[in-house]
């Protein structure tokens, strides 16, 4: 394999931050929805922590670009001979301690990962067989696995995995994170909002206003803030049956998605052990009619596989398509009890009553229990797997070797093939074992719907990764 090179464009030599006194700065607020129940990332799953992050505390050797391809950020330069990595750090970076970047920095961010992480994307970072610190700007990585791999471990360094993070700051990440990226954390309420201070030394150049996401429960509060004049952006809004009642001068733009709105089926607690019963479920629900009534069809059918349309192994196929009396068949007389543990979101909570019908007219006798979320759904579905099934949206980026290559994790999936699969770089052939055994159901891909304020721009409603840059808003 020919060795190849990522270089910076030209727009991404940016010049470093003004010195000196400034006015003070507007606020960008945005509202969003799914709250962090903490800032540590590192020890804890879920999007909302990455998403306020990356990209604004934390910042990453490459960063992915709209189209999804890694491009180079803190590295200003990547090359690459088979499954060696030398990345070429930028001069002039700093921690927002004021303290250098170095390529020492980098290093200890990969071991802090494949040490110290216990959030379950950790495993992107298993791929890495040697971290080399060639000099102060030059880090040298090896990576095992094959092409395929390799390339999935490079996207993966431009999501949270890649975080460049310091010694010196690891001991506060959740009340004080330390990173490259053009704001600090000034406050955290937890369930209520993040505030953000712009950093006068950003490397990037001047950071225009200081920053604020809100977290609204409700989709109406989030709109009734826009109107007023107390969000600028409403990020992710949850109530698309809205769009038509917004005034003319607030612009709408609708992007995709990494949010898999996952059905899932505890594999190790009855009746789900059966991977009958677990096909009958995915051909007893009408996705179609859960994508109308929850995003009034603004999301995208998957087929039920849990992979986006802008991964490289989407299947494009329907697994299991709408089929009632399949279902009946495979439950063959059977009556299952089941409980669907439901977090108290606009989407699950809809998607739920529709469920609960399509569900019980093949022979499940179904009752919904509602949790809050994340605190209580995170600590008894996620991590204390005391659940049947349950829906959620999973939005962080390629997710596929989280979900279905751990037993541990909270579906219980456990198929030697599929991790086999995954391990090899042969994602497609891990997907269509996983559809097959109907581990999960993947019930539409949530549309990202945006909503701007009069005079603001920025934000591409397409979502990538795990990042909302608030420094793209323009006001």
């Amino acid at each position: 394999m020919h060795p190849k090179t990522l270089v910076a464009a030209a727009a991404l030599a940016l010049p470093l931050a003004a010195c000196g006194d400034s006015a003070p700065r507007d606020n960008v607020v945005v509202a969003a929805s799914a709250a962090p129940a903490g800032l540590d990332f590192t020890t804890t799953g879920g999007a909302a922590a990455p998403q306020a992050l990356v990209g604004n505390v934390y910042e990453t050797l490459v960063r992915i670009d709209a189209s999804g391809t890694p491009v180079p950020h803190l590295a200003e330069r990547v090359e690459r001979d088979g499954g060696v990595f030398t990345f070429h750090l930028r001069d002039g970076v700093t921690f927002a301690d004021g303290t250098p970047f170095t390529a020492d920095d980098a290093a200890y961010s990969i071991h802090y990962v494949q040490n110290e992480w216990t959030n379950g994307l950790k495993a992107q970072m298993d791929p890495v067989t040697h971290v080399e610190v060639v000099d102060e700007h030059t880090l040298r990585v090896a990576v095992e696995g094959g092409e395929a791999a390799e390339d999935a471990w490079l996207w993966s360094m431009g999501t949270l995995t890649g975080a460049m993070m310091t010694p010196a700051g690891v001991d506060k990440l959740a009340t004080a994170p330390l990173g490259t990226g053009p704001y600090t954390v000034k406050r955290f309420d937890v369930g209520e909002a993040i505030e953000f201070d712009a950093r006068e030394d950003y490397w990037g150049g001047d950071v225009a206003r200081d920053g604020l996401i809100r977290y609204f429960d409700d989709p109406v509060s989030a709109v009734n803030a826009l109107r007023v004049g107390d969000a600028d952006v409403v990020w992710g809004m949850q109530a698309p049956q809205l769009i038509d009642t917004l005034p003319e001068n607030i612009r709408v733009g609708v992007g995709t998605t990494n949010g898999e709105v996952l059905l899932s089926m505890n594999n190790t607690r009855a009746p789900f052990d059966d991977p009958d019963v677990r096909r009958a479920v995915a051909y007893a629900v009408d996705r179609a009619a859960v994508n109308e009534v929850v995003y009034n069809g603004l999301g995208t059918d998957t087929g039920g596989a849990p992979v986006p349309p802008t991964d490289p192994w989407y299947p494009g196929r329907d697994f299991y398509p709408f089929d009632p009396d399949k279902a009946r068949e495979l439950l063959a007389g059977r009556t299952p009890e089941i409980t669907i543990t439901v977090p108290n979101r606009p989407y699950a909570q809809e998607a739920s009553e529709l469920l609960y019908s399509q569900l019980h007219d093949v022979g499940f006798r179904v009752r919904l229990e509602t949790v809050e979320f994340p605190a209580v759904w995170l600590n008894q579905v996620l991590k204390g797997h005391d659940y049947q099934a349950s829906l959620v949206s999973h939005v962080e980026p390629r997710d596929v070797p989280m979900l279905f290559g751990n037993p541990e994790y909270y579906l219980g999936y456990d198929n030697a093939v599929v991790r086999e699969r995954i391990a090899a770089g042969d994602m497609a052939g891990a997907v269509e074992q996983i559809m097959d055994d109907a581990a999960a159901l993947t019930l539409t891909n949530a549309p990202n719907i945006v909503l701007y304020a009069p005079g603001v721009s920025g934000l591409d409603p397409n979502v990538v990764t795990d990042s909302l840059p608030l420094n793209e808003v323009e006001k």
